[in-house]
């Protein structure tokens, strides 16, 4: 048995295989009468290999008791090894996705880099927006953070590009590198969200990134990594106080455009080919309770409503869930 438990694994399914195929087709050959087909040679192994001894099949003659004899002496001990390895597999991988020891193949999925409090939101954000999204954190946490079957962890540095490639960051469909809460200074934590961002560019330059920057003066550096975005975190935050401080209840207005939980909220909507001016969509959209406001980082739309829409327009709206919903549907009829 010791020995049985050593053995490589495809071999010993081989090996059980040929056991449970041999064994059905004996007891049908010494035992016709009991086991009239394969199906109730075949249906008699199982339940004797795994255990279950239903009683609906037992052999009554030498021959068959000499095949059920064998099967009791070799078919329940390889099962049982194979029943125990297929738990001490699952066990295994558990531990390896909590420990973060785990190399993630699938595609268009998202990569959040660095955890804090601010991906704990990011990802409760994307998951309102869209809950069959496959989401990667990359950290160097002893255990995941967050254990789903949608989220997966991976451990490691995340300036190294051997540790992006088990995250498949080629294939992801957008990068968030979330900067280091544990650094004091920011210029470290910027100089270290550099480090990572020109790690991913240089093994993923179509994929795209988006980081968090503390000083704004340090754009023009991850500009130069050609980093696709920037959330400027300290000015993003000074900047909403200063405004509610002049304007009262200014931040309920930016509360609802960022996040998914209530009220109006801002949504993306391709080009439909009806439209020709940004006037079509402007009108069409207000028909269903939308207001367009912006193409891309083009937030004057009412300034150029009579020009032509390109064909590569990222148009934005701010409407509710059934608006939007409503949009989705008449578009794609």
């Amino acid at each position: 048995m010791q020995k049985l438990i050593k053995i490589n694994n495809s071999l010993l399914f081989t090996t059980t295989i040929i056991l449970v195929a041999l064994t059905s087709y004996l007891i049908v050959v010494v035992e016709p009468e009991t086991f009239p087909s394969m199906w109730d040679g075949f249906w008699w192994v199982m339940t004797t290999v795994t255990t279950v001894g239903y009683g609906d099949y037992s052999p009554v003659s030498v021959g068959g008791r000499m095949v059920a004899l064998f099967l009791y002496i070799f078919g329940i001990g390889v099962v049982g090894v194979i029943i125990g390895k297929v738990v001490d597999g699952l066990a295994a991988f558990r531990r390896k996705k909590e420990a973060g020891d785990i190399v993630f193949k699938e595609k268009q999925h998202y990569i959040i880099i660095g955890w804090s409090k601010k991906a704990s939101f990011a990802i409760k954000e994307m998951l309102d927006t869209s809950k069959d999204i496959e989401i990667v954190i990359i950290d160097d946490l002893e255990n995941a953070p967050i254990l789903e079957d949608n989220i997966h962890y991976i451990k490691g540095n995340a300036s190294d590009t051997a540790t992006l490639k088990k995250a498949n960051v080629q294939e992801a469909h957008s990068v968030l590198v979330f900067a280091d809460d544990m650094i004091e200074d920011d210029q470290l934590t910027d100089g270290k969200t550099l480090l990572i961002a020109s790690a991913i560019e240089s093994i993923a330059p179509d994929v795209h990134t988006i980081v968090e920057v503390m000083e704004e003066e340090h754009i023009k550096n991850f500009e130069y990594m050609q980093v696709d975005e920037f959330i400027v975190s300290t000015e993003t935050v000074s900047s909403l106080f200063v405004r509610s401080a002049f304007r009262k209840g200014l931040s309920s207005v930016y509360g609802q455009l960022l996040r998914r939980t209530k009220g109006d909220d801002l949504f993306y909507v391709a080009k439909s080919d009806r439209w020709n001016t940004y006037r079509d969509a402007f009108e069409e959209l207000l028909s269903y309770g939308a207001t367009l406001i912006a193409d891309g980082a083009n937030l004057g739309i009412n300034r150029i409503l009579d020009e032509t829409i390109p064909s590569n327009a990222q148009l934005y709206v701010i409407c509710d869930k059934d608006a939007i919903k409503t949009i989705y549907t008449k578009l794609n009829s």
